[in-house]
This record gives structure tokens, C-alpha cells and sequence, in this order.
């Protein structure tokens, strides 16, 4: 599962979110709204998508 990737885009503001949610995107490297990054498919990165979820939208990577 390590070796899959993920594509996730920022697709609402962080603006206004609990402080962990907010925490939780920009771990996954995402700052701005529209913004898409490749992440390894790792438990840690899906329960940082977990907690962020609603601000975001998850593909199937490479």
C-alpha cells in the first residue's frame, strides 16, 4: 500500500476550521484552495485526510 499514491486537492477553505483539521491539510502540504499534491498512500497520511475530509477531494494516484 506504501508504494500507491494519492492525488488530493484543497477544494474549500481552511478559513474558519478547528485548529487539527487545519493542521491536518497543511500537513499534507496543502496551502491554498485549488491546490493538488501527490501523497503516498500510508495510514498516516489517510488519517490526516480522515480528520480533513469535507475541505478535500481524494483520486487514485500513479
Amino acid at each position: 500500500m506504501a508504494d500507491k499514491q494519492l492525488r488530493i486537492t484543497l477544494i474549500k477553505s481552511l478559513h474558519g476550521q478547528l485548529q487539527n483539521i487545519a493542521a491536518s491539510a497543511r500537513g499534507l502540504g496543502l496551502r491554498r484552495i485549488h491546490q493538488s499534491v501527490m501523497v503516498r498512500d500510508t495510514r498516516e497520511n489517510r488519517g490526516m485526510i480522515q480528520t480533513a475530509v469535507h475541505l478535500l477531494r481524494i483520486e487514485k494516484g500513479a
